[in-house]
């Protein structure tokens, strides 16, 4: 049985464009965070899609749920998202060297 990295599982969630909308607008949002009908709102999401998408952000370990009395606010997991950031560029500029015929 293989397991999944928190980085790929994060990677991986963000590989729906709907997730992806849904996780730039949170960023945007900062941390306050959104409303989930204030983000179906702005996306024109519907409740059901909505809510499946942001079950696999949470899932992926890249968004925050907190109820307050009636309401869930979503936000992101900066410290996460900052790790898988860290992840794509810790090595960004090491260890390839290009020959000339591989360039293109």
């Amino acid at each position: 049985m293989t397991t999944t990295s928190p980085n790929a599982r994060a990677l991986a969630a963000l590989g729906h464009d709907a997730r992806l909308s849904i996780f730039r607008l949170l960023v945007k949002a900062g941390e306050d965070g959104l409303r989930v009908g204030d983000i179906g709102d702005h996306l024109g999401l519907a409740p059901s899609t909505l809510a499946h998408h942001l079950s696999a952000l949470v899932d992926a370990g890249l968004v925050l749920q907190e109820k307050k009395g009636r309401e869930v606010f979503n936000r992101v997991d900066f410290p996460a998202m900052h790790r898988v950031v860290g992840f794509l560029t810790s090595e960004c500029c090491t260890g390839v060297t290009l020959r000339p015929e591989d360039a293109a």
